[in-house]
């Protein structure tokens, strides 16, 4: 299983973006961002159905993680946008049902992508 993680980009404080996952398998799916010298925060997160949801606190009302089965991809749309969203986002997948925010519990992990917010 291979996961590719790609969208990001740079946008003004306020705009938008859509991350994408290309992940084929039934996986539990979360999202995760990374500043430098800062500790990979959690972000969101579904289950293999996508029935589940879960977010961060920073992320909820602004972010939706969802994801097309018939294309293998898990998107995470991010709206109003803030530079203190600017980070490296990575997707990753659990083999198991986990769909909680500690990031050891998953197994698989995709190249990050670059968001960059400014002010």
């Amino acid at each position: 299983v291979q996961l590719q993680a790609c969208g990001g980009g740079l946008v003004q404080a306020g705009g938008s973006l859509r991350l994408s996952c290309a992940a084929s398998g039934h996986y539990s799916m979360a999202w995760f961002r990374q500043d430098p010298g800062k500790e990979r925060e959690f972000v969101a997160s579904l289950s293999w159905s996508g029935g589940t949801t879960y977010y961060a606190d920073s992320a909820k009302g602004r972010f939706t993680i969802s994801r097309d089965s018939a294309k293998n991809t898990v998107y995470l749309q991010m709206n109003s946008l803030k530079p203190e969203d600017t980070a490296v986002y990575h997707c990753a997948a659990a083999l198991s049902s986990y769909i909680g925010s500690d990031y050891r519990k998953y197994d698989l992990w995709g190249q990050g992508t670059q968001v960059t917010v400014s002010s």
